[in-house]
């Protein structure tokens, strides 16, 4: 993973990531990218070297990959 992530990071538009991994199962784990637009995620996510280094990591995983899209809403702060 850390060379998917290497790859990531000389995309345009990435900004970060986080690493989460299940406290019952330390087999499940999230990744959680954070990009500029999705539109540059979408770049990332159908580059020719993502889909080689995917294909490596097949072996290692359990199930087949799960990828969702999320935005960011802003929230409201409440005053009291």
């Amino acid at each position: 993973m850390l060379k998917l992530r290497e790859h990531a990071m000389s995309y345009p538009g990435y900004v970060g990531a986080e690493n989460l991994v299940s406290d019952k199962d330390p087999s499940i784990v999230a990744i959680i990218t954070t990009w500029d637009s999705v539109e540059q995620w979408r770049d990332w996510q159908e580059s020719r070297m993502r889909g080689e280094i995917m294909k490596e990591a097949e072996p290692l995983l359990e199930e087949e990959l799960r990828v969702s899209v999320y935005r960011v809403i802003s929230t409201v702060r409440w005053v009291g």
